[in-house]
């Protein structure tokens, strides 16, 4: 008798375990929904009937912005003849001044298939990654301030027409990409700058003081911080010293957990408000699933693609959109790379993964983040919810993740206004079985509903009320 008393409460404890509830609170409005949903990288254009593009899908999640580095990776966008300053003005002994030594042609085209899907262009000035053992183009520059006269007329080029160019109001310039990766061995195998870190403080000092001279309406930034905070710390620090204007701090993490990421942007906010700069923008712009960079590589691959890898997408959005950071920028959209998990590599379809970001669009559309409070205790589940500027309808992603694969008990999660009732509402699952599904609910009688949330899963529910 006792045995089965003791089994009954074990049960019980069990069922309360796996329940949990959200309470949303639409007339606690919070700012903003933030650009969480940008990538690295834009869309495919089928350009020929034997090739398939992802340009419709594309669209319609509604990306804010698009991060341009590793661009020259890409087949299908122009290899290396497009983005870098290298590819643009190949020749550096030549006359910056004359538009015949630029080469826009396939960077013209590359960056209005963004455009034309309805995303802005952050435009990194500087070079992709070298992996290889000869270097091309991440050495410093011969002379910094020609450097900074050739993206000069870059801009010159896409804002004001010059070189029959554009006008197409380009707002982000970053000036290059994860100076401090290899600083450790950049005399011998560097990835992405082939110079000292004081080589780097300078050159970024010339480029800065001259692009926002020219441009002060502009946002420049940098340095698109690998991961190292010291060197952050002192890049800032030096900034300072030096009345070096900057718009915005970049920065990047990879790692298997969303906290991990708001602690990190946390600690870069801290960095910045030390040395001076607390008030521009912190931009998070290359992230992404990485359990382990050796052992455990292949496992994150596969992750990035499939439903844990959609619900750690969802996770990181809420969690920095919790800590305001300005910008996300997913890496990579870029289809010809293991890092792409939002595109299927053969046909381009949307995999599981992308529907965080489709569902970010779609929060974004309501424009007003409100207040939302998770049982305590339910430490793997995140929520955003936004409110229509009319206030009758309110849409939220709700998101379930864990990095333990051992998990496997569904939990139900009830989901209640702080006060009145939902009227009808839509949901759509992506989890292991359901791929975006639209599932039935039903608005109980007091007027909350109830979501069965597997194990690294999001949800994407929109109500009347």
């Amino acid at each position: 008798m006792r045995k089965s008393i003791l089994f009954l409460i074990a049960c019980a404890l069990s069922l309360a375990a796996q329940s949990a509830e959200v309470i949303v609170r639409p007339s606690q409005p919070l700012g903003s929904i933030l650009p969480m949903n940008g990538v690295n990288n834009g869309p495919v254009v089928a350009r020929k009937s034997q090739t398939r593009g992802n340009e419709d899908a594309f669209a319609q999640a509604r990306i804010p912005y698009v991060r341009t580095h590793d661009a020259a990776f890409s087949e299908a966008y122009g290899l290396n003849h497009i983005v870098d300053i290298t590819s643009i003005f190949p020749d550096f002994s030549k006359d910056p001044s004359k538009a015949e030594n630029y080469d826009f042609q396939l960077t013209d085209l590359y960056l209005k298939s963004i455009i034309d899907c309805g995303s802005e262009v952050y435009f990194r000035l500087g070079q992709k990654i070298e992996h290889y053992v000869k270097k091309y183009g991440i050495m410093p520059p011969k002379d910094y301030k020609k450097w900074a006269v050739i993206c000069e007329h870059i801009i010159r080029h896409y804002n004001e027409g010059w070189a029959d160019g554009h006008r197409w109001n380009i707002r982000y310039w970053e000036i290059w990409n994860e100076a401090d990766l290899d600083i450790k061995q950049w005399n011998t195998n560097p990835r992405t700058w082939g110079g000292t870190e004081e080589e780097f403080f300078k050159f970024y000092t010339v480029a800065a003081k001259h692009l926002k001279k020219q441009f002060p309406h502009l946002r420049i930034g940098g340095p698109a911080l690998a991961g190292n905070r010291e060197w952050g710390d002192r890049f800032l620090a030096h900034m300072r010293q030096e009345n070096v204007p900057m718009d915005f701090f970049s920065w990047h993490i990879y790692t298997y957990d969303p906290n991990k990421i708001a602690e990190k942007a946390r600690a870069i906010k801290a960095i910045m408000q030390k040395n001076g700069f607390g008030q521009i923008e912190s931009i998070l712009n290359e992230w992404n699933y990485i359990r382990d960079w050796s052992n455990d590589f292949l496992y994150s691959v596969n992750v990035m693609h499939n439903a844990k890898g959609a619900a750690f997408n969802a996770a990181t959005m809420t969690l920095c959109q919790q800590e305001r950071v300005d910008m996300l920028n997913y890496y990579d959209a870029r289809p010809e790379t293991p890092f792409n998990g939002l595109w299927d590599i053969y046909d381009l379809r949307p995999t599981r993964a992308y529907y965080p970001f489709y569902v970010w669009g779609q929060l974004a559309e309501m424009k007003q983040h409100v207040a939302s409070s998770i049982s305590e205790g339910d430490k793997d589940l995140y929520c955003t919810a936004a409110l229509s500027e009319d206030g009758h309808t309110m849409r939220l992603m709700l998101t379930r993740y864990h990095d333990n694969d051992n998990i496997s008990t569904a939990k139900a999660v009830k989901v209640r206004l702080e006060s009145g009732k939902m009227g009808r509402v839509t949901a759509h699952f992506v989890d292991d079985y359901y791929f975006f599904t639209q599932v039935p609910l039903a608005v109980t009688a007091d007027g909350l509903v109830e979501v069965k949330m597997k194990p690294n899963s999001v949800v994407y529910l929109e109500a009347a009320i």
